[in-house]
């Protein structure tokens, strides 16, 4: 099942089960798809769908932080729920391990061997990792491999 598919039986199924909350984040994942096809001009694919979900779910990660330095309980425990939300939609994230794994074998495959080529590592292990891992945990594993 295509993933806006399965927002649309999700926000109805929301719907029936008169769940204020995961209905209200489902229509706002909805909402934010809708306007990146109509900024595009043309319906989305999987993949790019998939991509507005994540800059969702790292929107509300950014948030969080601030919520905790501002002390609102209420509203970070909100905010986790819709973490855990969103994240249901996602596909499985990388072990930190696993990502490990996969640059020794790009920095190898590659034969880079200085911060100087972390760019063309970089770029290559994103074109394999996109969707299962956050960019930033695989700059600080290749940083650390290519030290």
């Amino acid at each position: 099942m295509e993933l806006l598919e399965k927002l649309l039986e999700d926000q109805k199924l929301a719907i029936k089960a008169r769940e204020k909350f995961r209905l209200n984040v489902i229509r706002c994942l909805r909402s934010e798809v809708k306007n990146a096809e109509i900024a595009k001009k043309q319906p989305l694919n999987e993949e790019e769908t998939l991509a507005v979900l994540q800059r969702e779910l790292k929107r509300r990660k950014e948030a969080l932080a601030d919520y905790e330095k501002a002390n609102r309980p209420s509203l970070l425990q909100e905010l986790k729920e819709e973490i855990n939300i969103i994240s249901s939609y996602l596909p499985p994230q990388l072990s930190a391990e696993e990502i490990r794994q996969m640059a020794q074998e790009a920095i190898a495959g590659l034969r880079a061997s200085s911060k100087k080529e972390m760019g063309k590592v970089m770029s290559f292990l994103m074109s394999r990792v996109k969707g299962k891992a956050d960019g930033a945990v695989v700059k600080k594993v290749v940083e650390e491999l290519l030290k």
